[in-house]
């Protein structure tokens, strides 16, 4: 950051628990011309005026990571846990048992044929990201001392320091650019505070609903609500034929800034192997895994000397377009990679005279059966 341009305006995040944001009312109103019509400030030029059409910071070069030349250390003693005989059976009772339609006796009665167990694993990247952007903004002006640019020159976006949330959540904060507020008279209702009323256009009066403006009701007679003349009393503007202005909130007077967004933004890649044994892979989203290895620092390295050649390859292909996708666009400041073995059995079984099977995935023993020998049709009366 440029020495001496360093400006603390951001909010505090106590104990990391409560994080507190400071609220900037949003725009309101047709001010759109009137935004448009509004000067560059250096450092925030071409900025839009709708959060759609915000303009994105680049990342100034002093805040691009440096990666590291130290590889990821090889590991060797990778413990691999399997489910036993008893476990498998415990938890296709417990299967059976959590479908209403479905026997307990296949479970019970079964005769296990064979047990195999797949090293399944899931790689996981993250990589928590900032990044910054900003937008003209109007609110009501309300008295009080405009932080313009006679108080200084206005730090650029990423000067503007603030603190940082809990790792690996996503998270925005916006906040009023220091030196960037100016009052202007609000060109809604020049200044005045309040706009002619859009429902009787200022009239005060609005067709009366009793007799639908004919002044008479049935058999003739003069309608009682308004006496004849049809017309009604006003109740959106109470018959003054104006309203409270919108943008300015009878203010009169508008305080236009410069809102700068910052978002935090945990960035996930993630792979799981595939055994190809005819088990749905998207299963495993629903499940955790035995974490094997666990990697976090400013820059993580691609992972080497891990059994599986297909994830260590994954390391290394997320950690390279992480790199390259985040590495000029939005501030790293945070990196965590983790390798999960996902547990994966395919359990074969007799029942009957007849070979079925079934598979059970993950830390929660949980059971995919494609076709269970036992069930029956319920009618919920």
């Amino acid at each position: 950051m440029a020495e001496g341009r360093q400006v603390n305006c951001g909010p505090v995040f106590q104990n990391y628990g409560t994080v507190v944001q400071v609220p900037v009312p949003s725009t309101v109103g047709p001010l759109t011309p009137f935004l448009a019509g509004m000067g560059s400030l250096p450092g925030y030029e071409g900025i839009g005026i709708q959060d759609q059409a915000r303009k994105h910071f680049p990342l100034p070069p002093n805040l691009v990571p440096i990666q590291g030349d130290q590889p990821c250390l090889q590991q060797t003693d990778w413990k691999i846990p399997a489910i036993s005989e008893d476990d498998a059976k415990e938890a296709f009772v417990q299967y059976a048992s959590s479908k209403c339609c479905y026997s307990k006796a296949p479970a019970i009665e079964m005769s296990l044929q064979d047990l195999q167990t797949f090293n399944t694993y899931r790689y996981r990247l993250e990589t928590f990201t900032e990044s910054r952007s900003a937008v003209w903004k109007a609110e009501p002006y309300n008295g009080g001392v405009v932080d313009s640019f006679l108080h200084g020159v206005a730090p650029l976006p990423w000067d503007v320091v603030t603190s940082v949330p809990p790792m690996f959540k996503d998270y925005t904060i916006k906040l009023k650019v220091p030196h960037t507020s100016a009052v202007k008279a609000c060109p809604t209702c020049g200044t005045c505070g309040r706009c002619p009323c859009q429902k009787c256009k200022g009239g005060s009066k609005q067709q009366c609903w009793a007799c639908n403006g004919k002044g008479y009701r049935i058999n003739d007679e003069t309608c009682s609500r308004c006496t004849g003349t049809g017309t009604d009393m006003c109740k959106d503007c109470s018959g003054m034929g104006t309203k409270e202005c919108p943008d300015c909130k009878g203010r009169g007077q508008l305080l236009v800034f410069i809102e700068l967004i910052i978002e935090w933004k945990n960035n996930i890649s993630k792979h799981v192997s595939d055994p190809n044994i005819g088990f749905p892979t998207k299963l495993f989203d629903e499940v955790n895994g035995v974490k094997l290895f666990e990697d976090e620092q400013l820059m993580v390295t691609p992972v080497l000397g891990f059994p599986d050649h297909v994830i260590m390859k994954a390391s290394r292909d997320a950690v390279e377009g992480h790199r390259f996708q985040f590495g000029s666009t939005r501030r790293i400041l945070r990196q965590r990679q983790t390798i999960e073995l996902i547990l994966l059995s395919k359990v074969e079984y007799e029942w009957h005279g007849h070979s079925h099977s079934y598979y059970v995935y993950g830390n929660e023993r949980k059971v995919y059966a494609k076709d269970y020998p036992k069930t029956c049709c319920c009618t919920i009366i």
